[in-house]
């Protein structure tokens, strides 16, 4: 069963929410304007919270990027609220979280509990960046675009189909929500790593050295716009791969958090011009390009990188064996495939777009 509902979660007046046992599964992105309070207050003021599952630590904290549960909780449940702030790509922890949880009702059967989803606007937008995954990838990942331009709501929709789900299924529309009416969708920083406006545009390609020994700032004011590590020489050299719109300044930075805590990296910042569109994926598989050619024996990518990236084409391209204008090339064809597929799953009238 699935629907899709145009008025505020506090007026929904199914009896699970009403007077079942509701679990809420939800970060600090579940502030509603109108009343200054939480998603899981209306519960509470109800008398019929019984679970809340939240990041561990205090919303900024680096080390907070998953939300964790009991399993064992579920089937006791009459519903679960889900509220979180997507970010518009397929590797955000707390998006996958989402998936896991589905997965898990999935397996529960007829006792597991009716699945609600209080949708928020993407703060990346509509445009989509990279393919499908085309191998092995990432667990709890949906078969989308690297920045794929749907809602966690239009997401959910999707993998509901993927995984043959049967457990009901309500998602909320965003534009019911004060918080999309009032607020700019980033204006709460999703996470502690996505802390503003421009890491969402650059985090498609940006959240792959997650998985290098260069960081991306992670640690600093400014992860994802930034990126280094104290093997790297900040300095501009010719053969730098600087796309028409971006600048990229020479600069160093000492994380407080990761795998370089304490210590000075060298690297660069990436800054957006404004007017410009930017591929963060395909400008990131450029740079790690120069990584490996410039740092031999020094840069290295993890096992979970090529899950991530999930594109033996651009594989190819990393390994030298194609140009990057067929990997550009490749993406395009990716793109419109992702887009006619996605299509199939917008709850709003503005589906997925590719760059200009």
């Amino acid at each position: 069963m699935f629907s899709f509902r145009t008025t505020p979660l506090s007026e929904q007046l199914d009896r699970a929410l009403m007077s079942g046992r509701v679990g809420c599964f939800c970060t600090q992105n579940c502030w509603d304007t109108s009343t200054g309070s939480y998603m899981h207050e209306i519960f509470r003021r109800r008398g019929n919270l019984c679970a809340l599952f939240a990041p561990r630590d205090t919303e900024l904290t680096p080390s907070t990027n998953h939300i964790t549960y009991d399993k064992a909780i579920l089937p006791t449940l009459d519903a679960l609220v889900v509220e979180i702030q997507d970010v518009g790509v397929r590797y955000f922890n707390y998006t996958k979280d989402v998936m896991c949880l589905m997965e898990d009702l999935l397996t529960l059967g007829d006792d597991a509990p009716a699945l609600y989803v209080v949708d928020h606007l993407n703060p990346a937008g509509r445009v989509v960046e990279g393919s499908i995954p085309q191998e092995e990838c990432e667990a709890h990942v949906p078969r989308v675009a690297h920045r794929h331009g749907l809602t966690l709501g239009e997401l959910c929709n999707l993998y509901y189909s993927e995984i043959g789900a049967k457990f009901p299924l309500h998602i909320i529309s965003a534009y019911a929500t004060s918080y999309n009416r009032e607020l700019l969708p980033w204006t709460i920083a999703p996470s502690s790593d996505i802390p503003g406006l421009f890491t969402c545009m650059v985090y498609s390609g940006g959240g792959l050295w997650n998985n290098t020994n260069i960081t991306p700032a992670i640690g600093t004011a400014r992860p994802y716009e930034y990126l280094g590590a104290p093997f790297v020489q900040a300095e501009l050299e010719p053969s730098l791969p600087v796309p028409q719109g971006v600048l990229m300044r020479p600069c160093t930075f000492t994380p407080s958090a990761g795998q370089y805590q304490g210590l000075r990296c060298g690297g660069f910042q990436i800054i957006l011009l404004p007017g410009y569109e930017y591929h963060s994926l395909l400008h990131t598989v450029q740079l790690i390009r120069y990584f490996m050619d410039r740092y031999p024996g020094k840069f290295s990518l993890t096992r979970e990188f090529h899950l991530k990236l999930s594109d033996p084409v651009l594989e190819s391209y990393l390994l030298g064996e194609i140009s990057f204008q067929d990997a550009k090339e490749h993406v395009k064809v990716e793109e419109q495939k992702w887009i006619r597929k996605a299509r199939r799953f917008t709850l709003y009238d503005d589906p997925p777009v590719r760059m200009k």
